[in-house]
């Protein structure tokens, strides 16, 4: 697979993140074209290890040959199930780069680009059975509405909701171009890029569930980190970020964190240094790095 597969962001100060022992043991969760996987492995000593996971079958083809380097076809969802399979409980650190590669981007028919007019597909594991055809075809007004709503951060997703249950009971909604012309009234010349990629968005987290997904991972690097091993963060919307900082700030989704007999706030992470964003000359060299926000917290 060409080395183009995937441009990875914020890779030195992700990776310098981690603060990586030689001997250590990491996991890359989002392992797509190995940008961050060869990097990691580039500072680790002989004894050290790299677990990596990828849902799409698409990434097997950048595995690396290396001793050290195991990667898991499966969906970060079940990251202490698969690594206790290899025998692992514990781990020095964990790295994610959430959002899509820009292969998913760059493969017309996967339906995840604007670019392109392609089925309404957007799966990131083609093995699962819910795709952008059914969400668009077979959710109700209500539910519909609620995706853009919530995922895409549309205001007038009602409207748009309403626009696409009309149109498909006298034709199914196949593609992306037929999409488009279903809401061209709500997409006006100078923002129609940007309110296409806010539906776009908002199709794709619910194909692939992956704010649930999300959830799930956090919940459970706690338990997989050492005392002292660091978590390494990238999102690219303000869904996933949010999600994030409130997780290593409360050890949880919402509400305060919770405190013991004594008052004292009781929470597994602590943030490390500030919120890291891509330099202007990474975002010229990579535009898709422009949304990148990278959190960087320590197991207590």
């Amino acid at each position: 697979m060409s080395s183009v597969y995937h441009n990875p962001v914020l890779l030195k100060e992700s990776v310098d993140g981690l603060d990586i022992k030689e001997n250590g043991v990491y996991v890359d969760v989002t392992f797509g074209g190995g940008g961050h996987s060869k990097e990691i492995l580039k500072r680790l000593g002989d004894s050290g290890k790299l677990f990596a996971f990828d849902q799409d079958e698409d990434a097997l083809q950048n595995v690396l040959d290396d001793d050290r380097f195991q990667l898991i076809n499966q969906n970060f969802r079940y990251l202490k199930q698969y690594l206790k399979f290899y025998g692992i409980r514990k781990v020095d650190g964990i790295l994610a780069d959430f959002g899509v590669s820009s292969h998913q981007f760059d493969e017309a028919d996967r339906g995840f680009s604007i670019r392109f007019n392609a089925d309404l597909d957007m799966r990131m594991d083609r093995n699962n059975q819910l795709t952008a055809f059914q969400v668009v075809n077979t959710y109700s007004q209500e539910d519909l509405a609620s995706v853009l709503f919530q995922y895409g951060e549309l205001r007038n997703a009602n409207a748009m909701a309403k626009t696409i249950v009309s149109a498909r009971s006298d034709e199914p909604i196949k593609t992306t171009d037929d999409l488009k012309k279903v809401l061209s009234r709500f997409l006006p010349k100078m923002k129609e890029n940007k309110i296409l990629a806010q539906i776009y968005q908002a199709i794709r987290i619910e194909v692939n569930q992956e704010m649930a997904v999300l959830k799930e991972f956090l919940e459970q690097v706690p338990e997989m980190l050492n005392k002292g091993g660091r978590l390494s963060l990238i999102s690219y919307h303000s869904l996933e970020d949010r999600l994030a900082k409130r997780f290593i700030r409360a050890g949880r989704f919402d509400g305060e964190p919770e405190k013991d007999f004594y008052g004292n706030i009781n929470v597994p992470l602590k943030k490390v240094g500030k919120l890291i964003t891509p330099s202007t000359e990474e975002i010229a060299n990579n535009n898709r790095a422009r949304s990148a926000k990278l959190r960087i917290a320590e197991k207590i």
